[in-house]
């Protein structure tokens, strides 16, 4: 079967495209994005197609949605028939085979937790607004640790959690209290202003908590849950020092604080394992599952200890949560993803090789981090080697003319979280229009 490559017939947008983004402007809310004139019409597996007969390589995946490809035949199959059967009963007041058999499938995972119960969201700030409920409900107690770069959703729990842009939180105060931000680990930029080899081998962001946080500043008595993306998400794709969550871990169990992972973005495949708890081998009490989770049907988990889902009867529920055809798509995107991760873990070390060896040759690329298919490569001035903002701004509309779906993340680097089943080749052919960008804005 012959690869493909994306084909650029009109200069985006098109006619089309124009016509509907026009109609757009004059119905949809302002705070929406639009990072650039992308009008989409289908997807098949790594490309997308616009409404003007563009062919793009995807990249970014919806911000790390579509898993398993753009309409994979199995998801798409399951979603039919879960639809022809019934769209909807409400999984919190009755029951159906394809809600247990998802809750079966994700109680499995990170078996290191021991025994666990999962709950059902329609996505992944919901879950993080149920797990702040669970936390202080389980703990009796109110104080929440989150942070820096932080990014966790956009309800008002949520954005009280993030710490990564202020326009996420201005003007919609009071937000919720009892939250505090610490620095996250990030040993290419540590915000105790140690070499990266320093950091990466003694982080001391965590017990940073004991020796200044909690003497000055909250009583850990008093702290019900730290909130982390095990790896960065918004804030960077930052993977932070591997002693980071181990001393998060042990901070927790000595302190009666419940670890809560929000694997949003990292879970379901990403990192070449099922959940990046597993890949950072750190047990969480509680880890949440979104994105990926539907493979682009809206629905997300709480997935706990069973000893810390002890909400009673009636204290949380959801009318659409656990939908019965998102879960049939949720199950069929593990059916898939499942098989998958050796090839994730190769495609994506090959990515990282690629990117390194573009790396030297334009030097503006600085740090590459990544595992499985969750990589960022962060730009930055040659010389100052400050944060090249600009840069990735101009990268990601130049990649869309070229037909390279992008993203960025942090101050100034670019996602890589493309379809899970992304091919090696694939991945070769968007790098090298990546190559052609970047010769092209740094001559």
């Amino acid at each position: 079967m012959k690869e493909l490559r994306p084909e650029i017939k009109v200069a985006p947008p098109g006619p089309k495209a124009k016509a509907l983004i026009e109609r757009d402007a004059k119905v949809t809310s302002p705070s929406y994005i639009k990072e650039y004139p992308l009008a989409v019409e289908r997807g098949e597996g790594s490309f997308v197609y616009d409404a003007d007969g563009n062919r793009y390589l995807d990249f970014m995946a919806g911000i790390a949605v579509t898993s398993t490809g753009h309409s994979h035949p199995k998801v798409v199959k399951a979603i039919q028939d879960a639809a022809a059967k019934f769209l909807h009963i409400c999984g919190t007041d009755f029951y159906y085979e394809t809600m247990v058999q998802l809750c079966e499938r994700l109680a499995g995972y990170v078996p290191e937790m021991g025994p666990k119960k999962v709950f059902l969201t329609n996505s992944g700030t919901e879950a993080v607004e149920g797990a702040i409920k669970l936390a202080r409900y389980h703990t009796r107690r109110d104080k929440i640790i989150a942070f820096k770069g932080a990014f966790h959703g956009r309800t008002m729990g949520a954005i009280s959690l993030n710490a990564s842009k202020v326009k996420q939180r201005a003007f919609f105060g009071p937000l919720l209290p009892g939250i505090f931000h610490v620095p996250y680990s990030n040993p290419f930029r540590c915000p105790h202003k140690h070499e990266k080899a320093f950091c990466e081998k003694s982080c001391e962001c965590a017990t940073h908590l004991e020796t200044d946080w909690f003497p000055s500043h909250t009583d850990p008595k008093e702290v019900a849950a730290i909130f982390v993306e095990p790896i960065l998400g918004e804030g960077g794709y930052v993977i932070p020092a591997p002693k980071f969550l181990k001393d998060l871990r042990r901070i927790c169990d000595e302190n009666g604080i419940l670890l809560v992972f929000d694997e949003v973005q990292s879970g379901v495949g990403r990192t070449g394992d099922m959940f990046a708890a597993e890949t950072l081998k750190v047990a969480p009490d509680i880890f949440l599952s979104a994105k990926g989770l539907g493979s682009g049907m809206p629905i997300g988990a709480i997935v706990a200890k069973e000893k810390v889902m002890s909400w009673p009867r009636g204290t949380h529920g959801s009318t659409y949560g656990g939908n019965p055809v998102c879960c049939a798509a949720a199950v069929a995107t593990l059916d898939v993803i499942e098989p998958l991760l050796p090839q994730i873990r190769q495609v994506g070390a090959g990515m990282v090789e690629g990117l390194k060896a573009l790396q030297k040759k334009h030097p503006v690329i600085g740090d590459i981090r990544g595992v499985g298919l969750m990589i960022g490569a962060e730009f930055i001035d040659p010389v100052t080697k400050k944060p090249a903002e600009a840069l990735v701004g101009e990268l990601e509309q130049l990649a869309f003319r070229k037909g390279l779906l992008l993203l960025s993340c942090g101050q100034s680097t670019i996602r890589f979280a493309p379809p899970l089943v992304i091919t090696a080749q694939e991945v070769k052919v968007g790098l090298e229009i990546l190559d052609q960008c970047l010769t092209e804005l740094t001559k």
